[in-house]
């Protein structure tokens, strides 16, 4: 910006110019920097989301000591650093968790932990399903899995998925109990047209 009153406009580039790019931990490897560079940003809309990371990026990121006081609940927490309302009440409100604001919400990718812990719940109830069950069960999820959703519906979160799948898992369960009916029902209608047969 030049000097000059009411001119807003440069030519020149900025004097003093960086000929290698920022690293945050270049000369600094201590375990408080490793798990700042770790921290997924989520529960926030894409701005605060930009904002954030330029912290972490940058060097300018003040992790919390301690918990702190939502805006909604009033309860101590808060565990994450520049956000004002916890996880929970933000994804109750559908707003975002620093500036309150009702946008799209960038959800955290599910951990590794929580992917493991989903397969081994749904191979447990696969287990228990019959054969012809099964296989449509996992035609369902082959097809879910090649399905191409645009980037704005990609945003569900774990939870919505092992809820849509646990729904589709409800679907196909039938009790035993209704199969011995279906079962007796056939075999006394092919009984009694035996009868009607006999008698002719």
């Amino acid at each position: 910006m030049s000097l000059q009153k009411g001119n807003t406009s440069r030519t020149r580039p900025q004097k003093h110019q960086n000929r290698s790019v920022f690293k945050n931990n270049l000369h600094d490897t201590s375990h408080r920097t490793k798990m700042v560079n770790s921290i997924q940003v989520s529960d926030v809309c894409t701005r605060c989301k930009d904002i954030i990371e330029w912290k972490i990026k940058y060097k300018k990121y003040k992790p919390l000591s301690q918990a702190k006081t939502c805006v909604k609940c009033g309860q101590k927490t808060v565990k994450q650093a520049y956000h004002v309302m916890c996880t929970k009440c933000g994804r109750d409100e559908g707003v975002c968790t620093k500036c309150c604001e009702k946008k799209d919400v960038v959800v955290a990718a599910p951990t590794p932990k929580n992917q493991y812990e989903l397969d081994l719940e749904l191979k447990q109830i696969l287990s228990g399903l019959p054969e012809r069950k099964r296989r449509t069960f996992l035609r369902y999820i082959e097809k879910k899995q090649h399905e191409e959703v645009p980037e704005e519906e990609q945003k569900a979160t774990n939870e919505k998925a092992r809820e849509e799948l646990l729904e589709k898992l409800n679907s196909l369960k039938v009790s035993n109990d209704d199969d011995d009916d279906f079962d007796d029902d056939f075999i006394s209608d092919s009984d009694q047209s035996d009868d009607v047969d006999d008698d002719e």
